[in-house]
């Protein structure tokens, strides 16, 4: 017997209406800036229905997929790797006949259109994210992968998700969007400007930072920023943020006795394991090791 098809009420986000379903939430999260990202489990067969949601879904298949198409549309079937593009107010009723585990990405038109204004100096109303499914596209089924990869739980990982949500933006504006342009950006930041973002990350090692509120201190789109700071400073924000949190608890480690816990939190890791997990990636070393070494104690 067919399985009842679930009908949300109009406008009804992606997120809800599979909260509302059979499919089973892994784990999802809030990236900063607007961004949401969650990642979904689907075992049971059922038919699901997206009803003019409120915003724009970046889909990526992670595994199987394989039974699962639009209906009226069963020779298009999903895979691994296949990505799927659903525009806000757009409407698809899927067959789900199989298993299938995938990752979603989660923005609104105003994120859309704001990025439209800040890179193309476009007037949001002429800027439309364009339905796609099961699209091929090996750099945004990487960029989703990433994303897909990081536990979004803690304050390294988000900010990490945050650039990616971030690049997939922009990605998606100037090649799924009826504007493009060539937008590779000219040099890097002029000299007061890398002076006045390098003194913010330093002044905010402590607290939750996006590229998005970086970006803004110097009135640039993220897409610009992001490109212009790696060619200011040779590497991405968010791993330059990670050497500035990880040369302040060097400091912090050298300098006291401070409780492991205490030097976490302000040197801006949410947790004392994930300061001695990025202290044995970066140095070899747990930080108490280190404490010891640094302090001539050992």
């Amino acid at each position: 017997m067919e399985t009842p098809l679930y009908r949300p009420q109009p406008a009804s986000p992606v997120y809800e209406v599979l909260s509302h379903s059979r499919a089973d939430l892994e784990r999802e999260a809030q990236l900063g800036d607007g961004l949401r990202a969650a990642l979904w489990l689907r075992e049971t067969l059922e038919d699901t229905l997206y009803d003019r949601p409120a915003h724009h879904t970046l889909s990526l298949y992670l595994e199987d997929g394989y039974d699962v198409f639009l209906d009226g549309q069963p020779h298009r079937r999903g895979g691994p790797g296949k990505l799927c593009l659903l525009p806000a107010e757009h409407e698809s009723y899927w067959r789900i006949n199989g298993r299938i585990r995938f990752v979603h990405f989660y923005f609104t038109q105003e994120q859309f259109g704001a990025q439209a204004v800040r890179m193309l100096d476009a007037e949001p109303r002429t800027v439309a994210l364009r339905q796609d499914i099961y699209l091929e596209d090996r750099r945004l089924a990487a960029l989703a992968r990433q994303l897909a990869a990081e536990s979004w739980q803690d304050s390294e990982s988000r900010l990490n998700a945050n650039a990616l949500g971030h690049e997939m933006l922009a990605y998606l504006l100037l090649n799924y969007s009826d504007r493009r342009r060539d937008l590779r950006p000219r040099g890097g930041l002029a000299p007061a400007q890398r002076r006045r973002v390098l003194d913010l990350i330093d002044a905010r090692l402590g607290q939750e930072l996006t590229v998005g509120e970086l970006a803004r201190e110097l009135a640039l789109s993220e897409y610009h920023f992001a490109r212009m700071f790696r060619e200011s400073v040779g590497e991405a924000p968010h791993r330059w943020i990670m050497r500035r949190r990880l040369a302040r608890a060097r400091r912090l480690l050298a300098h006291g006795d401070l409780p492991l816990d205490v030097v976490a939190n302000q040197a801006g890791f949410s947790h004392a394991s994930h300061l001695t997990r990025h202290f044995r990636t970066a140095l070899g070393a747990t930080p108490g090791t280190y404490r010891l070494w640094a302090q001539g104690r050992r």
